[in-house]
C-alpha cells in the first residue's frame, strides 16, 4: 500500500467512472452543499470500495492522510477508512483453511472441531458488523468506531489461532521443532476454549512474533477482510500495486532466514531464488475473485528465471491470463530502474491481448507473444559444452598487485618463491576473470592462482611455500564453515571450493577456449588461452573453431540470450542452463566453412581494431551501439557482425529473414526526464524481426527435444529382449491409432498430452 498513491488513483478514477454512470443513467444522488458530484464519488469509493496493507504502521497512516486530503469536503469530517486500510504482512498469513486445520500446510493439519465450528460463526458476525459501519453515515464516525470494535472482537479468536500457526513457524529452524511447538499451542488453544487456560499466556506467544529486530505482524486476509472474502464469490475485484523489489537470495539476508523459510511453506512450487516481487504476484493471484484482475509493477525480472517460474509461470499455468504487459519501462525518478507492468486475470480473457502496446494472440509467462508458459527443453547435444568457472573460494588462493583488502599476495612473492624452488611454477597458474576478458583489449591477465587441483594433502605437502600460504590466508576462513554442510571446504581447505574438473578435462586437448562473462554488459565472446584457472566470472566452452565464435557471437544467438538471460542491473547474466544448454544450434556449427570463414574474419578485425584504440570489448561494443558513432573502423565493425549474422541465419536455412539493424532503444523513456544522460540504444533487429526468430528457434528446440526423446526411446528398446520389443512396437501401434479406431468415434484434436 506504501504512502496511497495507489489508492488515491485508484479512487479518482474509479469515482468519474461512478459519476459517468450516475450521469448516463440519470441517478445522481441528492449531494450534501459542500460537495460537487465528483467530490461525494470519492467519498463512496474511498468508504466502501478500497483497502490496503502495508507492514509499516506508518505507511497505513500515510495512506489514510492520502484518502482523507483526496476526499476532503469542508462541512463534513474525514472519511473513516479505518476498517480498510490495516496494519500487517501481506505475505505472511493464513486462509480460513490453514486456521481450521491449525497448521500452514493443509495436507498435514487436521481440522480442530471447536475451531471449525466456530470460526464461520464469529468471522459472519464481524461481517455484519462491518457491513453495518459502511451502512452508517459520514456523521456517525463514533458508530462506525463501535462497529469496527465490535467487528474486531468477533475475529480475537480466529487471529489468535492464525498468529500462533506462525508464531510455531517462526520459534525453530527445524521442522520437527515447529511441529513440537505446533502441538503445545493446539493444546493451549483446547485449553483456552474450554476455559481451562488463561488467553494471555497464547497471546504473549504470538505477540512475540512482533517484536525483535525483523518483527512480524501476521495478516489472515481471509479472516481479517470478511466482507470481501465471505460473500458468494470470494475475492477481491482488482488488485493494484507497487511491490517491493528484492532478489530471492537478499531476502534471508533482510528478514530472516525463517522469513524466506515461511514464504516458501505458504506456496505452492515457491523457489528461494524467486525475486520478492513473484511472492506479491502468487499472493495477488490468489486474493482475486474468479474473473478479477491485477496490474501490478515488477521488476524487468519478473519474466525471467526463477522469479518467472515461480511467479508468471504458475500463474499462467494454474488459471491466470497476461491479458497486458509492457516489458521495459524507465522508472520515472532518478533511480536507474527499469520495470515490467504486468495485467493478469484470474481466469480466462478473451483475445487479443496487448504486448508492448501491440496486439497479440498470447502473452506467455516470458512476456512473449509466442511459444509457451514453461522452460525450454535442455537439449542432449549441448551438454558439456558450457561451463561456469572455478569457484576457487578464497582470495588466499590468488597472486594479485591490484587487491586492495590485503586479501591476496603480491606478485613479487610469487617470483620470490619461483626463485627459491622452480618447482612452485608447477602448481601455480594464470588466472583470468570477466574483468580482464571485457576490459583489457588482448584479454590478458594479471592475476595468478596456487592450484592444488584435487591433490591428496599429503600429495599438496610437496610444495611446502604454497601449502603455507593457504595455511595463512584460506585455512583460516573456511574452518568458520559448516563442515557438516561443506566437508570439502573445511576439511580440504587447499582445493578449490569447485574446481570444474569436467572442463579442465576438456580443454586440456585444446589450444584455445571460447569465455564470455556470467555478468557483462553486452555478451561479448573471446578466445583465451586454454593453460589457464576460468574463474566463476566466466562462462567457458570448450571449443575453439571460429565458426563457434560466429555462431554464439550472432544476433541469432544474442536474442535468445537477451530473452532467458536473467539480468543484473541493466546487464546480461549468461547461466549455462538457460542460454546454451536449451538454444537450438545451427547445424555443423562447428565445422561449417562459411561459419568459420565468417567469424574468423570479424574476430581478427575487432582484436587488431581493440589494439589500435587500446579498448576492450565493453568500450569498443559501447562505441558500435552509439547511433553518433561514425568512424570507419566502427562502421566496418557492424558490416563484418551483419555479415556473421547472415551466415548464421543461412545455416539454419532462413534465407527469407532478411533483416537491417537500426539504433533502437532497449526500453521506453521520458525523454524530458532523461535530459542529455546518454539512451540506451543498441545497434539491433527491430522487434518484428527478433520475434520471428525467437519464434523460429522455439519451434526448433521443441522439434529437437522430441527427436532426442524419440532417440532414447529407441535406444532405451533396443537394449531390452526381442519379447519385450515386440510388445512396445504393438503398443505404439495402438498409441498412433486415430480415436475412432480405439473407441468407434470421438474426435482427436492431435494434441500430445
Amino acid at each position: 500500500m506504501g504512502s496511497g498513491a495507489f489508492l488515491v488513483e485508484a479512487c479518482r478514477q474509479l469515482a468519474e467512472r461512478l459519476v459517468e454512470a450516475w450521469d448516463q443513467h440519470k441517478q445522481t444522488p441528492k449531494l450534501p452543499p459542500d460537495e460537487d458530484a465528483l467530490l461525494h464519488a470519492k467519498r463512496l469509493i474511498a468508504q466502501r470500495c478500497l483497502y490496503g496493507v502495508d507492514k509499516n504502521p506508518f505507511a497505513v497512516n500515510l495512506a489514510k492522510l492520502s484518502l482523507w486530503l483526496v476526499t476532503l469536503a469542508k462541512d463534513h469530517p474525514f472519511t473513516f477508512v479505518d476498517h480498510a486500510l490495516r496494519h500487517g504482512d501481506s505475505l505472511v498469513g493464513l486462509t480460513r483453511e490453514q486456521i481450521v486445520r491449525f497448521h500452514w500446510d493443509v495436507g498435514i493439519g487436521k481440522p480442530m472441531p471447536l475451531l471449525e465450528k466456530t470460526l464461520k460463526s464469529e468471522t459472519d458476525t464481524a461481517r455484519a458488523r462491518r457491513t453495518e459501519l459502511q451502512g452508517l453515515g459520514d456523521g456517525s464516525e463514533d458508530g462506525k468506531r463501535t462497529k469496527l470494535a465490535e467487528a474486531e472482537a468477533a475475529l480475537s479468536d480466529p487471529r489468535l489461532a492464525g498468529d500462533l500457526v506462525i508464531a510455531a513457524f517462526f520459534s525453530a529452524e527445524k521442522a520437527a521443532d515447529r511441529e513440537q511447538k505446533l502441538v503445545v499451542f493446539r493444546a493451549g488453544l483446547d485449553r483456552m476454549r474450554g476455559g481451562k487456560e488463561d488467553r494471555r499466556i497464547l497471546e504473549t506467544a504470538a505477540l512475540a512474533l512482533r517484536r525483535g529486530p525483523n518483527p512480524i505482524p501476521p495478516f489472515h486476509w481471509e479472516i481479517e477482510f470478511p466482507e470481501v472474502f465471505g460473500r458468494e464469490a470470494p475475492g477481491f475485484d482488482a488488485i493494484v500495486g507497487n511491490p517491493p523489489f528484492l532478489g530471492g537470495r537478499k531476502i534471508s539476508e533482510s528478514y530472516g532466514a525463517r522469513y524466506l523459510a515461511c514464504l516458501l511453506s505458504l506456496g505452492e512450487d515457491a523457489n528461494g531464488g524467486a525475486d520478492l516481487v513473484a511472492h506479491f504476484f502468487r499472493r495477488s493471484f490468489a486474493l482475486l475473485r474468479r474473473t478479477g484482475s491485477f496490474g501490478l509493477i515488477a521488476t524487468n525480472t519478473i519474466g525471467q528465471g526463477d522469479t518467472r517460474n515461480m511467479g508468471l509461470r504458475w500463474i499462467c499455468t494454474h488459471g491466470g491470463t497476461i491479458y497486458a504487459a509492457t516489458r521495459r519501462v524507465k522508472w520515472p525518478g532518478v533511480a536507474a530502474v527499469v520495470v515490467s507492468v504486468v495485467h493478469v486475470a484470474k481466469g480466462s480473457a478473451p483475445a487479443p491481448f496487448v504486448l508492448d502496446k501491440h496486439h497479440v494472440p498470447i502473452v506467455t509467462a516470458y512476456l512473449f507473444h509466442m511459444g509457451g508458459h514453461e522452460d525450454p527443453a535442455q537439449l542432449r547435444a549441448n551438454a558439456s559444452l558450457s561451463f561456469q568457472g572455478s569457484i576457487i573460494l578464497g582470495m588466499g588462493f590468488t597472486f594479485d598487485d591490484t587487491d586492495k583488502n590485503g586479501e591476496t599476495s603480491p606478485l613479487s612473492e610469487m617470483r620470490r618463491l619461483v626463485a627459491k624452488d622452480p618447482r612452485n611454477k608447477e602448481r601455480i597458474f594464470p588466472y583470468i576473470g570477466g574483468e580482464e576478458l571485457n576490459d583489457n583489449p588482448t584479454h590478458a591477465h594479471h592475476r595468478y592462482v596456487i592450484n592444488f587441483g584435487e591433490m591428496t594433502e599429503s600429495e599438496a605437502q610437496r610444495w611446502p611455500d604454497l601449502v603455507a600460504i593457504l595455511e595463512q590466508r584460506v585455512r583460516p576462513d573456511r574452518l568458520t564453515k559448516d563442515a557438516k554442510k561443506y566437508p570439502r571446504m573445511v576439511h580440504e581447505w587447499w582445493k578449490f571450493w569447485n574446481p570444474r574438473v569436467e572442463l579442465s578435462d576438456k580443454v586440456q586437448p585444446l589450444h584455445r577456449v571460447l569465455a564470455t562473462g556470467r555478468v557483462s554488459q553486452h555478451g561479448a565472446f573471446a578466445f583465451l588461452p586454454s593453460r589457464m584457472v576460468f574463474s566463476e566470472q566466466l562462462i567457458v566452452f570448450p571449443v575453439e573453431e571460429a565458426a563457434a565464435f560466429c555462431t554464439l557471437s550472432s544476433r541469432i544467438h544474442e536474442c535468445w540470450v537477451r530473452f532467458f538471460a536473467s539480468t543484473l542491473e541493466e546487464r546480461l547474466r549468461y547461466t549455462p542452463t538457460d542460454c546454451f544448454e536449451t538454444f537450438p544450434l545451427p547445424a555443423a556449427w562447428l565445422t561449417s566453412a562459411p561459419l568459420e570463414l565468417a567469424g574468423r574474419a570479424y574476430y581478427e578485425y575487432r582484436a587488431r581494431l581493440m589494439v589500435d584504440r587500446s579498448e576492450g570489448l565493453t568500450d569498443t561494443y559501447n562505441r558500435l551501439h552509439d547511433p553518433e558513432e561514425r568512424s570507419p573502423d566502427i562502421i566496418r565493425l557492424r558490416e563484418l557482425h551483419a555479415a556473421m549474422d547472415r551466415a548464421v541465419l543461412d545455416a539454419y536455412g532462413w534465407a527469407d529473414i532478411r533483416p537491417k539493424c537500426e539504433f533502437l532503444l532497449d526500453y521506453e523513456i521520458g525523454e524530458e526526464e532523461w535530459g542529455k544522460k546518454k539512451k540506451p540504444y543498441r545497434n539491433r533487429w527491430p522487434d518484428d524481426v527478433r520475434d520471428e526468430v525467437l519464434g523460429r528457434l522455439l519451434e526448433l528446440n521443441r522439434v529437437r527435444a522430441e527427436e532426442e526423446r524419440l532417440k532414447g526411446v529407441a535406444a532405451d528398446a533396443a537394449s531390452l529382449a526381442p519379447g519385450t520389443v515386440r510388445r512396445l512396437a504393438k503398443a505404439k501401434r495402438v498409441a498412433e491409432m486415430p480415436a475412432e479406431g480405439l473407441f468407434g468415434g470421438g474426435e482427436d484434436d492431435g494434441e500430445e498430452r
